[in-house]
């Protein structure tokens, strides 16, 4: 009698082991096949398309304002901004993009009581202050996660190096193993030393697209190591440590000035906030002066006036090194 209890609690052991290991089996199958569908980075979705490496190099230096030609937009510190922004998306759209914001903002604005000339004397400014703004927070996104991902591109780097792999094939596996903005990136450089741009032509190249603030560590290395010589493997884990530091440090100065930003945060969101709840709970509290011109004047220039206080809040705050 105990030994048919065992054989069946044997059975039932078996058989929940047998089903743990298949829901695994299943899960592992549909995992990897994801995995294979999903491209790691935009080159690679590219590449997928079934564009040859050229075509592909192509696409991704038009996409981001490096191909060379010029156009009435292509005003030299925007396009440096919009390449290192990596925006995507054809310029010309994108300024209407930001043109019809600016109308919209101007229209809800004369809609809810400014006088005509004041919402058209709106648009100018705001045509010319979205797109800038819009692209310098796409670039700062950008920089932070590029930041991250170059200490662990460099030891990918070194290691490949250490297996005996010339530094063009170690830059292409970057490309192939890590996702944007790195992958991208690192493989535009790859494509152009294909192509018969030079090692150190294609690093600056990349320097000039991304304009981040370790990457020219990165680039006079190679450029040092390719004329004079040296053990760029050596130099390359140095160089991790470095830029993994200065990370920190950035960190650090960062956490120790939050408080004039949130000073900043408070000041600007505390008038808003108070103007919201009286236009709320006393709707009527308003309804005499929305029609005088001299209201938007006055509430324009405390606009004005509370943004200029927050820029040099911002700058007390923000420390480059």
């Amino acid at each position: 009698m105990m030994d048919d209890g065992a054989t069946l609690y044997a059975i039932y052991a078996a058989a929940g082991l047998a089903g743990i290991m298949l829901a695994e089996a299943f899960y592992l199958l549909i995992a990897g096949s994801r995995d294979r569908r999903t491209a790691i980075n935009r080159r690679m979705r590219l590449q997928e398309k079934r564009l040859s490496q050229e075509q592909v190099l192509i696409q991704l230096r038009k996409e981001r304002g490096v191909d060379g030609n010029r156009s009435i937009f292509s005003i030299d510190r925007f396009r440096a901004l919009r390449a290192q922004s990596g925006l995507t998306m054809p310029l010309p759209r994108f300024l209407m993009v930001n043109a019809g914001v600016a109308l919209g903002i101007a229209f809800v604005a004369v809609w809810n009581g400014a006088p005509f000339i004041v919402g058209l004397a709106m648009v100018p400014p705001l045509c010319l202050a979205l797109p800038i703004l819009s692209l310098r927070h796409l670039r700062k996104r950008r920089h932070k996660l590029f930041g991250i991902q170059l200490p662990e591109a460099l030891e990918l780097i070194t290691r490949s190096l250490k297996a005996g792999h010339p530094v063009p094939v170690a830059i292409s596996m970057v490309a192939r193993e890590m996702a944007d903005p790195i992958g991208t990136e690192f493989g535009m450089v790859a494509d152009e030393v294909t192509y018969g741009s030079d090692l150190v032509g294609a690093l600056q190249n990349m320097q000039e697209r991304v304009g981040h603030d370790d990457l020219p560590l990165f680039v006079t290395a190679v450029s040092i190591q390719s004329t004079s010589g040296g053990n760029l493997r050596e130099i390359l884990d140095g160089l991790s440590a470095v830029i993994r530091e200065r990370g920190k440090l950035k960190r650090k100065v960062r956490a120790i000035s939050t408080e004039g930003r949130m000073s900043a945060y408070i000041l600007t969101a505390v008038p808003a906030l108070l103007m919201t709840g009286i236009m709320v709970l006393m709707p009527q509290f308003y309804e005499e002066v929305w029609g005088e011109p001299m209201t938007w004047y006055l509430l324009g220039g405390s606009i004005a006036w509370l943004m200029l206080g927050n820029a040099m809040m911002f700058k007390m705050s923000n420390f480059r090194f």
